[in-house]
């Protein structure tokens, strides 16, 4: 067969050569050509067809798949991008709430501060009126 080469000669591994003939088969089926037999043939006998109608078809099939891939890898890495904008709005939308809920915090915190300052201020002034009272009570006692 003076159109094929011995896989061997290829330097490809084995499960590189099967996928070669298995897209060699698919390549060929899909462009209705009559060396879809011969490829069978030839990958029998440890083989590649390589004429130029197959190998132009196998071509065409490549270019395909490529497009293909490139297509669906666009595609992922579109939603790969949508999906980590959503995920850093979501954070950023986070941290607002989470800076919002610290600040909230802190105006508590310092409302409490001032009202125990109050009450501190509150219980001295009671303290005070109580001794006053009580100084009342003693001279009200003595008069």
């Amino acid at each position: 067969m003076s159109s094929s080469i011995p896989d061997s000669q290829l330097g490809l591994t084995q499960s590189e050569v099967q996928l070669l003939r298995q897209h060699q088969q698919i390549a060929l089926s899909h462009a209705g050509s009559s060396s879809s037999r011969a490829a069978s043939h030839a990958s029998s006998q440890g083989r590649l067809l390589l004429d130029p109608s197959s190998l132009q078809a196998l071509s065409a099939h490549f270019d395909r798949l490529m497009y293909s891939i490139q297509q669906r890898w666009q595609y992922l890495s579109q939603q790969t991008q949508t999906a980590t904008q959503i995920q850093y709005d979501r954070a950023g939308n986070a941290i607002q709430m989470a800076d919002a809920e610290i600040a909230r915090f802190r105006a508590i915190l310092r409302e409490i501060d001032e009202l125990q300052v109050e009450f501190d201020k509150v219980r001295r002034i009671g303290e005070i009126v109580k001794g006053f009272k009580a100084r009342v009570e003693q001279l009200e006692r003595r008069i």
